[in-house]
């Protein structure tokens, strides 16, 4: 059977979805959305030249205007939103109301939360809605889900996750891979993990620690930031005494951000300069990502999914790790790469009715087992080591 899909949302991601769907998820069509007309054609021209096919069309589409989503939606088996997360809600209705299967890119637990109370009519309708499918929240999800379905009775699970440049430079080691607002966002806040088997919330940008990892990235940092794992700590409560989420980072990253905020430049409170008051963050925003964009750097990813507990009557500890590069041949950043397929894979499961119906959340909606090992031939490979 052939699909017809939509992507709204046409910027880095949603091209790298668009073309994952358009060469693994047995498309007629793929329909490259978004509000601004050139960004949208720019988008299916670049995946049509890789696919060297017409399999890709574009379309303007206001996510914002419930009557433009209705007609985008006409005739569509699936929908990947790669918009803001603020439009989600608002998406999700409309999916429900045309009767399409639809997965995103989450960002916003309170959100997502919101899009899992439509799961009576999701599921009234045959259809499955299934947010934060991207890499953090998303393949770290599933990978979380996969290890516990491996062991009798899970203990622990610690999930981490980097963007990072493949040349690290000063003056924080760090390429800019998503908006700086977001970045900001995640390190400084609220983080909801599971701690002696009950859902608390604790500080970001706090528990530092040291990991390694494989040849070249080696010794790194970790650290709490919010959003990594979304719903999984009120998934699993019942199940696993600690789940616990990290953002990746080259060593002394977190020194330098720590020095920022004690300094008071990450503070949101505005103050007076002059007769004029400003937000010391909103300064940030505005002097740092050219410092640390690096356009023409090459980035990777890595995630590392730890898992321990006991099988078989004896202790036992599964560990996941992906590590990803930049891809010459397609242009697609590791970032792209690993945000957007999963997210396409997902899709891809829904409308071939892989997937749990209704609205539900990423960690208990998939076959996990098949999902991971369909994920490898989309050029995403996961080393498992059990010990």
């Amino acid at each position: 059977m052939k699909y017809n899909y939509l992507v709204l949302g046409s910027g880095m991601q949603g091209t790298a979805a668009g073309y994952d769907l358009a060469k693994f998820g047995q498309a007629s069509r793929v329909v490259m959305a978004d509000f601004r007309s050139e960004v949208a054609e720019a988008a299916a021209k670049r995946i049509n030249q890789l696919m060297k096919s017409t399999v890709a069309e574009s379309l303007t589409v206001d996510a914002k205007n419930a009557a433009s989503l209705r007609a985008a939606l006409s005739g569509m088996h699936g929908l990947l939103s790669a918009t803001s997360y603020e439009l989600n809600e608002g998406i999700t209705r409309a999916a429900i109301e045309a009767g399409v299967h639809m997965v995103d890119l989450g960002g916003n637990t309170d959100v997502v939360k919101a899009q899992l109370k439509m799961h009576e009519d999701a599921a009234a309708r045959n259809i499955s809605i299934i947010p934060d499918c991207g890499l953090a929240p998303g393949l770290g999800n599933t990978l979380a889900a996969r290890g516990i379905e491996m062991l009798d009775k899970a203990e622990e699970i610690h999930v981490r996750c980097g963007g990072l440049p493949q040349t690290p430079r000063p003056p924080l080691g760090y390429k800019l891979v998503f908006s700086i607002k977001g970045l900001t966002n995640e390190y400084f806040g609220k983080a909801w993990i599971i701690r002696n088997s009950k859902v608390k919330e604790i500080d970001t940008f706090s528990e530092l620690e040291t990991l390694e990892f494989e040849k070249p990235v080696g010794s790194c940092e970790a650290f709490t930031t919010t959003g990594g794992i979304s719903t999984c700590p009120w998934t699993f409560q019942d199940k696993v005494k600690e789940f616990t989420y990290k953002t990746v980072r080259y060593p002394g990253h977190f020194e330098k951000m720590k020095c920022m905020m004690d300094l008071g430049l990450l503070n949101t409170t505005p103050v007076k300069i002059g007769n004029m008051e400003v937000s010391p963050r909103d300064v940030f925003h505005a002097v740092v990502p050219e410092a640390i964009r690096f356009e023409n750097d090459r980035d990777l990813v890595v995630l590392r999914a730890t898992c321990h507990g006991m099988k078989n009557g004896k202790s036992k500890t599964i560990q996941f790790d992906l590590m990803d590069f930049h891809d010459e041949a397609t242009g697609f950043t590791a970032m792209e790469r690993c945000t957007a397929f999963p997210a396409a894979l997902v899709l891809i499961h829904a409308v071939q009715g892989k997937t749990k119906k209704g609205a539900v959340p990423l960690e208990v909606a998939l076959q996990n087992q098949e999902f991971l090992s369909d994920l490898n031939a989309h050029g995403l490979r996961i080393v498992t080591k059990e010990t």
